[in-house]
Order: structure tokens, then C-alpha cells, then sequence
């Protein structure tokens, strides 16, 4: 019981702390454990195209951009260790600001093999993932968390944090950034 009761409090915590000052309350709450991973996923940023186009690695719009940095303002005090995120350029574009405020790489991964990739963020550290609608809400069901529902193709302003414990809890949340998607 006791166990339960300390992974639904770290929970609450972790929320209120999103709540009362963003991710970096929620970085400090989460990251005094030893062995603690801490997950933030997120879809790539809006593409120029509006997903309407067959352009199969289209850039960012100007509105993808400024999502892109706001991701970068609302994770850059969160004690970040790694970044990743798919090849493709919407996605290398929308972890592109935070990587560069930083000092970090990013690290690319093949969506299409996710099984050690995603063995490789049960490392204790803070971890953010970029991908992409289909890819995103898998990560976080393979990590031991809840997508909760598909990603909507106009949606964009969804963020999940999984926090994977040392005695193998996971909680996930599911929160929003920066403007409004229409899809959301």
C-alpha cells in the first residue's frame, strides 16, 4: 500500500507543481530521486504544408517556430539531459531551439524500431522526445504510461511526462503548451 500511496503522491505533486510553475517545479520534484527518469514527449511542432500536402519531410511553418520555441521557454529550466527526436526535418526543427539553449545534441532515432530506444530512456536523467502524431502516444503506452487518445492531425499543443521510478512505477501526464492547437 505504502508504495501505491508514494507513486500517486509524487503524481499529485508533479502535477501541482506543473500547475503552480511549469516544468521546472516539476523537474525538481521528480529529479531529487536517485535512479529517476523523467520522460517529456511531444509531437513535432506545425508543419508549412498543414499536413494537407504529399511532402513527405516538409520544415516548419511560422507558426510551428514559435511553438518550437516556446517547447525550448517551457522545458529550458527543467534540468534536461537529452534530446531526441526522428530524423525528419519538422521534428529536428522543433528540438533545434531547445538543443541550442542547452548545449545538447540531438540525438536521432528510428521510429519505425522503438524497442531499445525506448529501453535506453528507463536511464535515470531527463529525457524530451520528439516525434510525431502516431509515434508519440506509442512511446508513451511502450514507456508504461497512458496516451489517453490519438493524436488529432491538427494537434500539436500536447505534451506528455512519464516518470519512470527506481522501483519501477511509472506515472504519466498529459499536459499542453504553448497556443491553442484547433485539433486539441
Amino acid at each position: 500500500m505504502r508504495r501505491g500511496w508514494t507513486t500517486w503522491t509524487r503524481g499529485v505533486v508533479a502535477v501541482l507543481a506543473l500547475w503552480a510553475g511549469g516544468a521546472a517545479a516539476v523537474a525538481a520534484q521528480t529529479g531529487s530521486d536517485e535512479g529517476v527518469s523523467v520522460v517529456w514527449l511531444v509531437r513535432h511542432a506545425e508543419r508549412a504544408d498543414d499536413g494537407m500536402a504529399d511532402q513527405p519531410d516538409p520544415e516548419l511553418s511560422e507558426t510551428g517556430r514559435a511553438r518550437a520555441a516556446e517547447l525550448a521557454r517551457f522545458l529550458g529550466d527543467a534540468g534536461i539531459t537529452s534530446i531526441h527526436s526522428t530524423p525528419y526535418r519538422r521534428t529536428q526543427q522543433t528540438a533545434a531551439p531547445l538543443a541550442e539553449a542547452l548545449g545538447l545534441p540531438v540525438e536521432a532515432y528510428d521510429p519505425r524500431d522503438t524497442a531499445a530506444f525506448v529501453e535506453s530512456l528507463h536511464a535515470p536523467g531527463r529525457h524530451v522526445v520528439v516525434g510525431h502524431s502516431n509515434t508519440t502516444p506509442a512511446l508513451v503506452q511502450q514507456l508504461g504510461g497512458d496516451p489517453v487518445s490519438a493524436i488529432h492531425e491538427a494537434e500539436y499543443d500536447r505534451i506528455y511526462v512519464v516518470v519512470l521510478g527506481a522501483d519501477g512505477s511509472v506515472t504519466s501526464t498529459l499536459l499542453r503548451f504553448g497556443a491553442p492547437a484547433p485539433g486539441g
